[in-house]
This record gives structure tokens, sequence and C-alpha cells, in this order.
């Protein structure tokens, strides 16, 4: 069904399914092993199963983001990518199993080729933001062309009676659009979007009242915060959902279901188009688990017109 629409700095990349071993953490369930065969897909599954390092999560996240460029680049121009040094490269080459950096571009070459992408010469750098959103976006559109993962995400949602939904700092408004309309046909949802020592308290209060899932938006640059927010919420015993900016993100070992969605960092500040298309996806796919969502709606607009709400 459809439903009616009403500051920190840079991230990298963007991922699909965190390797249930990587750091110790716990599993967790993501959107990879069901991506149609691409580029960031093929690379996407020979990261999985690895034990990596933050610095070589973010390499890792931008080959994702340009994987029909990775297998053309030197060991120095995906150093500059991804922000780390040329030795964190070859690092990383050999943590995946390779004798070196050549190594691995040459496995590249191989298993995921493709033709290197034209340079947007004639644009500027506001038309590069948008363009890296707009790739951004069709890397969601593939993701999502198996809807299980999300349709499961909206199952739990629709299931836990109250919602609480978490978004810190950068991800705070990405909280409070989606609690927003997940208002109107879910009949108690709890937004924590303010941090301090207040928000486990808030937690109980929802475990208490029978919540059994707790939705979590987490962007860059992520707060610790919300690490061991999510931590304490999976020890009360609720499932952590979360909407991250990439599956190697540092809530990946917290989260029960990661449902990954990149963000652009071409700005001085990062654009967040594909995690807010996710959340409203997420918010269709717990409509279709609530089955007096659209009634809710019908009495919503009744009432919205009976008071003049909206100016027509």
């Amino acid at each position: 069904m459809s439903t009616p629409s009403a500051d920190d700095s840079r991230g990298t990349g963007t991922g699909t399914e965190r390797d249930a071993g990587a750091e110790g953490g716990a599993g967790v369930e993501g959107l990879s092993g069901h991506l149609p065969d691409s580029p960031a897909a093929r690379l996407q599954a020979l990261f999985e199963g690895h034990r990596l390092t933050p610095t070589q999560r973010r390499i890792a996240h931008s080959m994702v983001r340009r994987a029909a460029e990775v297998p053309f680049l030197s060991s120095v121009e995906l150093a500059e990518l991804a922000g780390v040094s040329q030795p964190s490269v070859t690092r990383f080459a050999v943590a995946l199993g390779f004798d070196g950096y050549p190594a691995l571009r040459k496995h590249l070459r191989e298993v995921a080729p493709a033709e290197q992408s034209a340079e947007p010469g004639s644009y500027n750098e506001y038309q590069q933001a948008v363009e890296a959103e707009i790739e951004n976006l069709k890397h969601l559109a593939e993701v999502l062309a198996d809807p299980r993962p999300v349709q499961r995400a909206g199952r739990l949602l629709a299931a836990s009676r109250p919602l609480p939904v978490l978004g810190l700092r950068a991800a705070a408004s990405q909280a409070y659009g989606f609690a927003y309309f997940a208002a109107k046909v879910h009949p108690d949802v709890r937004l924590l979007h303010e941090g301090g020592t207040m928000i486990h308290d808030r937690i109980d209060a929802a475990v208490r009242a029978g919540a059994t899932t707790l939705l979590c938006f987490a962007l860059p640059r992520h707060p610790r915060e919300v690490v061991d927010t999510l931590a304490y919420a999976k020890s009360a015993g609720l499932t952590v959902v979360t909407v991250a900016d990439s599956a190697f993100a540092p809530v990946a070992k917290v989260s029960d279901l990661l449902l990954p969605a990149a963000v652009g960092t071409g700005l001085a500040f990062d654009t967040v188009c594909a995690p807010m298309l996710l959340g409203r996806v997420l918010l269709e796919a717990m409509c279709d688990d609530l089955p007096d969502a659209q009634a809710r709606l019908e009495e919503f607009d009744t009432r919205a017109a009976a008071r003049g709400l909206f100016v027509e």
C-alpha cells in the first residue's frame, strides 16, 4: 500500500551484509547473497568472510561505491579515494588472501570486468554531487531487487508495540521523518532522537510496554553513543533493525538486520537521499503488515479535512 507524504561530516560507502564473525560480533542479516550480478555485488562477495579492521572496511566501502573503476586504479589512487595510506591498501589486499595489491587488481579485472566510467568533466561540483546521489539510488534499486530483507523488517516493525525509533545527531532527521509518518498507521511509535543518560530508561520503558523491535537510523560520523545504545537494546531483548550507510558501519556488530543505503560524500556535509528513500520503503513494508493501516490513513484524512489542516 502507499502512504501519503506529509552535522556531522563525511562518511563513506555502501555495503550489504556483514559477516557473522567479523570483529567477534553477533551475526547480522542484511541484503547480500541475493544481489543481482553486478561489479558491486561481486566485490561485496569478495569481502564477506574476512575479518577487516576499520581502515580496511573504509577501503572496502570505497571499492564497492566505485566498483566500475576499481579494477583500473593503482594502489596509490585507491588509497587517495579511500583516504588511507598506500601501505594500508597493500595490507588490505593481503588480508583478503592475495600476495599484494597487484594480485588483487588482477583478480578484480578477471571476476568483475567493467568499462572505466567516463570522466564527468563537464559537471561542476554541485552537479557531481547530484550524479553521485543518483548512483547511490541506482545501487539501492539493485539491492532492493530482493525484497525479502525489507519485508522481514516491515513485519518486525509492525509487530512491535510500541515501536522505538532511534536516530542521533546526523541521523536524527531520518528517525524523525520515519516516526512522523509511521505514527499515522502504527498505534505507538516512540522517537528516540536525543541522547544522554535517559535513553536507556526510555528503552526500558518501551520493553516493559511490550516492544520487541527497535529501528535505528545510523549515519556517519557514527556516534559512540549509538553503538552503546544498540548494544543495550539488544541486551534488553529487542531485535535491532538498522538503516546504515554501509554494511561495514560500526553499528553492524550490534544489529540483527542491517539494511544499507550509501551516503554522498562530495559536499562539505553528507547527502542522504538513499537512506531517506530506504526509510520510506520500510514504511511501505510496515504498512503491508498492519491490517488497519489504510483505515487509519482514511480516518486521518477525514479529520484533517474537517479541521482544515492543509491548504488545498
